[in-house]
């Protein structure tokens, strides 16, 4: 029905989270009436991700050994605040109330066999060379981020650090990406100490 070229974009857009077929149309069918300079700037930005890599310090998005983040000396760098993936990261820096420093765990404890592909023992590094005074646990209010903070407290709690985790402005079930500004800033200011 469509060329191949038009149908092969959007098998690549139905593989995205959340868009299936008909999204995946409208998608490549609304870059198909673009003028040929806007088509070229999405291609080389879509290229561009090739170039990205893990911050090697917190794991974030980076174009360069360490983030921007993690290169902003004005940071407060005795505080981490540990998410679950970089798009925690964008929605709490959307706040302009969090000025320390962030870890990325890569995602959450499901079961045993998932711990070892998480960063904590990076963490735990860190927390060591860094001599982090707060460590601020932001995982979701779910079950799997529930689990994820009591391991990380546990796993600590022989350091000389203050463990606080977001408060439950957030609810129950939630993703702290799509959580708005307000609620994010209040959970970030009245965090409750864990330990």
């Amino acid at each position: 029905m469509y060329p191949k070229t038009f149908q092969k974009l959007i098998n690549n857009f139905s593989q995205l989270p959340s868009i299936g077929p008909r999204l995946a149309e409208r998608l490549v069918l609304h870059l198909f009436k673009q003028k040929k300079e806007i088509i070229d700037d999405f291609a080389k930005n879509l290229l561009a991700l090739k170039n990205l890599k893990s911050c090697q310090r917190c794991y974030n998005l980076a174009e360069t050994k360490y983030c921007e983040i993690c290169n902003n000396n004005n940071r407060n760098q005795k505080i981490i605040c540990v998410v679950e993936d970089p798009l925690d990261i964008i929605a709490l820096e959307k706040t302009k109330k969090y000025q320390g420093l962030y870890h990325v765990l890569g995602g959450t404890i499901e079961n045993e066999e998932k711990i070892k592909y998480l960063n904590v023992n990076q963490l735990i590094h860190r927390i060591k060379k860094e001599q982090t005074e707060e460590l601020i646990i932001a995982t979701n209010p779910t079950t799997e981020g529930d689990l994820t903070a009591f391991y990380l407290k546990e796993k600590l709690k022989s350091y000389p650090i203050k463990i606080t985790r977001l408060a439950r402005g957030l609810s129950t079930g939630g993703d702290i990406e799509y959580a708005d500004e307000i609620t994010l800033s209040s959970a970030l200011i009245n965090r409750q100490k864990i330990k």
